[in-house]
């Protein structure tokens, strides 16, 4: 018998692109389980010690009701399209919320797996990818506790609920958009993980969370629809509610907005992914 030849081990090579490379999605999907199991590590760390666990998802957003609708709703008398102010606040705080958590979890995400980043191989963009999904289960529960606040004043949802996972992949794409762009840009400068939070308070009152955006006088209205927040809070409380005309026209404007951010940031992304192990 003829004796058996050793096989030589492969290698793969992987070298830093030059100028504006592809994007390479196909190589994310290929990861597409470490994805997975980097969300559910992270939603599992954040409720392991926390001794009311998931009810932080509830929580947070209903406290925030509460003072605007004291301050806003019956000091101020702002205004709720004939809501009344604590669903309407409630049911703008939910996409709101999961905005500010995701983008702020993803913004600090690729410096906190500084370890996993600098060690071995993989699409960088998995880990502020899995930080954004890692908020939708809080979503999920909040939408559920504000079902149960409309049925409490007598609202029934309306039969264009059935459209709210399409709101939720809106909300995702609005911050994927915003947080791809702040990822790369945390990595080179630190004085991001302080601007954000700062920046995220200042567009909470550029979006139609604790107003309508009917108050938004119309010359301004094309300007309003290059936030790609307000499209999400406007089209999520109509999901739910049912009120009034859809918002079809701010929710396109928005997505547009939303999309060319997002394929901008992912180019971005691509192309100074290279260097994340050296500088973080």
């Amino acid at each position: 018998m003829a004796p058996e030849r050793a096989v030589a081990p492969s290698v793969v090579v992987v070298t830093p692109p030059r100028g504006w490379a592809a994007l390479n999605l196909r190589d994310l999907w290929a990861h597409r389980d470490l994805v997975y199991f980097l969300a559910w590590r992270d939603v599992k760390v954040r409720y392991a010690q926390a001794s009311i666990g998931v009810a932080w998802a509830v929580l947070q957003p209903l406290l925030m009701m509460v003072v605007f609708t004291v301050f806003l709703g019956r000091l101020a008398k702002v205004p709720s399209d004939g809501i009344p102010y604590p669903v309407f606040a409630f049911s703008g705080l939910l996409p709101w919320t999961y905005f500010s958590n995701a983008t702020g979890t993803a913004t600090e995400s690729l410096v906190s797996s500084s370890n996993l980043v600098s060690k071995v191989y993989f699409p960088r963009l998995a880990i502020p990818l899995a930080a954004l999904l890692s908020w939708l289960p809080d979503l999920l529960v909040a939408t559920g506790m504000l079902i149960m606040m409309m049925l409490a004043y007598g609202l029934m949802p309306a039969w264009t609920t059935v459209l709210l996972p399409v709101f939720a992949l809106y909300a995702l794409l609005a911050a994927s958009s915003v947080s791809v762009w702040l990822s790369a840009l945390n990595v080179a400068y630190r004085d991001v993980r302080y601007a954000v939070p700062f920046l995220i308070q200042l567009w909470l009152f550029a979006t139609p969370v604790v107003y309508p955006a009917s108050l938004v006088p119309g010359r301004f209205r094309a300007l309003f629809g290059l936030n790609p927040m307000a499209g999400v809070v406007e089209g999520f409380r109509w999901g739910l509610l049912g009120r009034g005309h859809p918002p079809w026209a701010l929710m396109g404007v928005s997505a547009a907005v939303a999309l060319v951010l997002l394929v901008g940031g992912l180019y971005h992304f691509r192309r100074v992914e290279h260097g994340f192990a050296d500088v973080i």
